[in-house]
C-alpha cells in the first residue's frame, strides 16, 4: 500500500514539475513578429486616422486592440531608403542610402545600388536567434544577386524586386512593373490581384511556420501606383466623383480586407497571444500621383514636411494591449531593436539608431527625450521635442512648433531665430559626419522635390 502511495506521490510530483517546466517554457517562448507595410498610404486615409470616405474596419480594429501612435515616423520620405532604415534599425543615411533606387548614375558602381552588404537586416538578426523569416511582396533594396532577399536573412521569399508592380498581370520576360513574381519555395501562380495574392502567401507562411518563432514582413505595394482596382471594390466607392480618388479608395479598401485576412490567420494558428503585429506605411501619400490625402499634415511623399514622413503607425503587443502612451515620438528605426530585445533580453542594442521601446511601454514614468534626423537629396530635417526644422537649398530654414502648428502652416524661424540657429547647427553637425551616398537618383527628381515644397495640400478630410 505504501509503495502504491509512494508511486502516486512520485507521479504527482513529476507531473507538477513537468507542468511547471511547461509553463516556464511557455512563459519564455519567443514571440512572433509581423510587420504589415503599406506603400504610399496617405496619413488621413484610414478610419482610425480620420478618413470619412474610406472604410478600413480591420486596420481600425488593430488600432483599437493596440496603439495608434500619433507621432509615428519613418526615416525617409520615399520607399527605398525608408525600407532600408526599417529593416536595419539604423538611419540609412549613416550607411550612404539616402537616395531612392532608380537607374545607376554615371560615376557610381552598380554593385552598390542596393542595401549595403555591411548592414544586417532584422531578418538576419532574428535568424541568428532561431527564427524562421519570410518576406512577401515588395523588396526595392537592390536587384543584383548579392542584394537578393534570400541572401539578406529571409528564409522564405515570394514577391518582386523593384519598386512596384502591375496589380493584375505580369509577362514572361517582362520588365518594370510587368516582371514575373519570384519565389524560392514554389512556382508562382498567375497573378489574380496582387494585393490579394500577397495576403494569401502571408497566410500560407503563417500556417507553415506556426510551430516555431517567426518573423514575417508583409510588404504590400498597395496603394502605390499604378492606380488599378477590382471592379467589385470600385463599386463600393462609385459615389466618389474623382476617378483617381475612387480607384485609390478601392485599393485601400482591398488592403484593409487583406489585413483582416492576415489577422484571422494569426488567430486560427493559435499564436495570437504570442504575436506582435505592427502596421505602418513606408512614407506619406504622393497626393499628386495617387490621389492620397495626408490630412491634417502638410506635404507629401518625397519631402520632409510631416505629410512625407509621419505615417499611420500601429503597434499591437498582445501582452500590453492599448496601455501605452500614444503621444510618444516613435520611429520605424525602433522596430529592429525592439523586436530583438523581445526575442533576446541579453541582446546588445548599441549598434542601432532606433531605441528599444519596451521600457517605455512597460514603465510610463520613463521618458524618451530624443532627436530625429532626416536627410533626403535636397533637404534635411531635425525634430527635437515639439520643434522641427527643415533645411532647403533655396530659402531660409523652415521652423515649426508641431504642438501648436501640426499642419506646418507658420514658419516661425525669424521669430525664434536663436532656437532656429541652434537646431540648424545640430542638424549640420549630424549631417557632416554622414558618409557620401553610395548611389544617387537622377537630378530631375531633386528639381521635382523642391517644387513640392511650394504646393498647396489638402488639410481636411473630404466627405
Amino acid at each position: 500500500m505504501k509503495s502504491k502511495q509512494l508511486l502516486v506521490h512520485s507521479l504527482m510530483f513529476l507531473a507538477s514539475v513537468f507542468c511547471s517546466l511547461h509553463a516556464e517554457n511557455r512563459k519564455e517562448k519567443q514571440p512572433n513578429f509581423v510587420i504589415i507595410l503599406a506603400d504610399d498610404l496617405g496619413y488621413g486615409d484610414l478610419g482610425c486616422t480620420g478618413s470619412k470616405q474610406i472604410k478600413t474596419p480591420h486596420i481600425d480594429a488593430l488600432a483599437d486592440k493596440g496603439v495608434l501612435f500619433t507621432n509615428g515616423y519613418v526615416s525617409s520620405a520615399v520607399c527605398s531608403p525608408s525600407r532600408a532604415g526599417l529593416l536595419t534599425g539604423i538611419n540609412q543615411v549613416s550607411f550612404g542610402f539616402d537616395n531612392n533606387i532608380g537607374g545607376n548614375q554615371p560615376g557610381f558602381d552598380p554593385d552598390y545600388l542596393g542595401l549595403p552588404l555591411s548592414q544586417k537586416t532584422i531578418a538576419t538578426h532574428l535568424n541568428e536567434l532561431g527564427y524562421t523569416t519570410g518576406l512577401v511582396g515588395k523588396w526595392h533594396l537592390g536587384d543584383e544577386a548579392h542584394f537578393h532577399p534570400v541572401k539578406r536573412g529571409f528564409d522564405s521569399w515570394w514577391g518582386f524586386l523593384n519598386g512596384g508592380h502591375n496589380y493584375f498581370r505580369s509577362e514572361e520576360g517582362g520588365q518594370g512593373y510587368l516582371k514575373p513574381v519570384e519565389s524560392n519555395y514554389k512556382t508562382p501562380e498567375p497573378i489574380s490581384y496582387i494585393t490579394d495574392d500577397i495576403a494569401s502567401e502571408c497566410i500560407n507562411f503563417i500556417h507553415r511556420n506556426n510551430k516555431q518563432p517567426y518573423f514575417l514582413l508583409a510588404s504590400f505595394n498597395a496603394p502605390h501606383a499604378p492606380l488599378q482596382a477590382k471592379e467589385s471594390d470600385l463599386k463600393l466607392y462609385q459615389h466618389i466623383k474623382d476617378k483617381n480618388r475612387r480607384t485609390y479608395a478601392a485599393m485601400v479598401h482591398c488592403l484593409d480586407v487583406n489585413v483582416g485576412r492576415i489577422m484571422k490567420a494569426i488567430e486560427e494558428s493559435g499564436e495570437a497571444e504570442n504575436t506582435v503585429v505592427v502596421f505602418l506605411s513606408d512614407n506619406g501619400g504622393p497626393c499628386n500621383s495617387n490621389a492620397s490625402i495626408n490630412a491634417p499634415y502638410n506635404g507629401q511623399k518625397g519631402i520632409l514636411l510631416e505629410g512625407g514622413i509621419r505615417v499611420p503607425f500601429i503597434f499591437y503587443h498582445p501582452q500590453l494591449g492599448s496601455a501605452i502612451n500614444e503621444n510618444l515620438v516613435v520611429s520605424s528605426l525602433d522596430l529592429a531593436p525592439t523586436f530583438i530585445a523581445l526575442a533576446n533580453k541579453e541582446a546588445n542594442l548599441d549598434k542601432f539608431t532606433g531605441r528599444n521601446l519596451m521600457p517605455l511601454f512597460t514603465n510610463k514614468s520613463e521618458k524618451m527625450d530624443r532627436e530625429l534626423h532626416w536627410r533626403f537629396t535636397i533637404s534635411a530635417a531635425i525634430r527635437q521635442g515639439d520643434w522641427k526644422l527643415i533645411r532647403l537649398p533655396d530659402r531660409l530654414p523652415l521652423l515649426y512648433n508641431l504642438k501648436d502648428d501640426p499642419s506646418e502652416q507658420n514658419n516661425c524661424f525669424l521669430d525664434n531665430r536663436e532656437l532656429g540657429l541652434q537646431l540648424l547647427k545640430k542638424l549640420g553637425q549630424w549631417d557632416i559626419i554622414q558618409p557620401h551616398p553610395v548611389f544617387l537618383e537622377g537630378a530631375q527628381w531633386r528639381i521635382k522635390q523642391l517644387e513640392l515644397y511650394d504646393e498647396d495640400y489638402q488639410l481636411d478630410q473630404p466627405r
